[in-house]
């Protein structure tokens, strides 16, 4: 299958053409980038070299991007909604990374301060957490890819509020992201001066994945992120008031039985490392129930440019497509 990939010059578009050129049925055969339209792949992104060859970034146009079999947008938010619909013509699958296609239009202008350009198109788009939403994903023609901080955190959490465990109002979610999530762009607080040594919240009370957070769990969330000094991984903690006597090992049964069949969550003992998860689209999840407050603790790892970006839009993709769930995608983490 033919394949192009837009944003292709930022963190998660080189995770997705890292991943894609080992996948058996995509070849990517148009990748854009704004800032670097006309310059070399390899010049850009030498670790790319080896599967990229003589391709120059292409404009990000839905023209350069049309008669494809399988588009990636891995774009700022507000840039998607105004290539998808030139794409919706086309009988091509559109996997956004991005913001544009996850939340109705309202959720969107309330918490990302614009009116959408293509409204109607966000009642077609399937959320894609594949985990929660894997039937509805078969023949998706456009597919909106969860943030990092609210794939962490639904899945640690969606379990338990499908039993109806959680007490309405408790949820609390801490999450600790790589700077790669934050993107390639040159910023002051990234600078390497400012980030060594040094973990700070950010986003408080306001942060753009709080809806998406809300939006599955269907609970109200007060959710804190956090940056630090490290390239690539997440950590979430989350924490509720359970109902019902949960203990902890209830709680991990119950992530067990919802789980152990799938190729990318693993329910562990032990609480999880990000290392654990870095370079794969694995996420590792346990629970406790601390007897002395009450409180149901559960911990997610993810790397946040696979299981939270790259490695979850290509699960999306053969899913969408009918192709196996796990081709192109590693399962094992990277260690050391």
């Amino acid at each position: 299958m033919k394949v192009g990939v837009a944003g292709a010059s930022g963190y998660a578009g080189t995770e997705l053409i890292r991943i894609l050129s080992m996948h058996p049925a995509f070849e990517v055969v148009v990748a854009t980038g704004q800032r670097n339209e006309g310059s070399a792949i390899a010049a850009h992104t030498p670790s790319l070299t080896g599967v990229v060859g003589d391709m120059v970034y292409a404009p990000t146009t839905a023209e350069s991007l049309s008669g494809l079999d399988v588009v990636f947008l891995a774009l700022p938010h507000g840039a998607s909604q105004e290539i998808v619909p030139g794409l919706m013509d086309d009988q091509t699958t559109v996997v956004d990374l991005g913001a544009d296609f996850r939340l109705t239009p309202e959720d969107y202008e309330r918490w990302y301060g614009e009116v959408h350009a293509a409204p109607e198109l966000c009642a077609a788009a399937t959320y894609g957490l594949v985990e929660r939403n894997r039937t509805s994903l078969v023949g998706a023609r456009l597919v909106a890819v969860p943030g990092c901080y609210p794939t962490a955190a639904n899945l640690a959490l969606a379990p338990f509020v499908d039993e109806g465990l959680l007490e309405e109002g408790s949820i609390i979610v801490d999450a600790i992201s790589g700077v790669s999530g934050a993107g390639r762009a040159i910023s002051e607080r990234l600078h390497f001066s400012n980030l060594d040594e040094d973990v700070s919240a950010y986003g408080l009370l306001t942060h753009r994945h709080t809806a998406e957070i809300e939006m599955i769990l269907g609970h109200e969330v007060l959710f804190t992120p956090h940056l630090a000094p490290m390239v690539r991984g997440m950590l979430a903690t989350s924490y509720a008031r359970p109902l019902g006597g949960l203990t902890s090992e209830g709680a991990l049964e119950l992530l067990h039985n919802a789980y152990d069949e799938e190729p990318f969550v693993h329910v562990v003992a032990e609480p999880p490392s990000t290392k654990w998860a870095s370079g794969s689209n694995s996420c590792f999840i346990t629970a406790r129930v601390d007897e002395r407050t009450g409180r149901l603790i559960v911990l997610s790892a993810i790397d946040n440019l696979g299981k939270g970006a790259a490695g979850q839009a290509v699960q999306c993709a053969n899913v969408a497509l009918g192709l196996p769930e796990v081709s192109g995608l590693s399962i094992a983490g990277v260690y050391p």
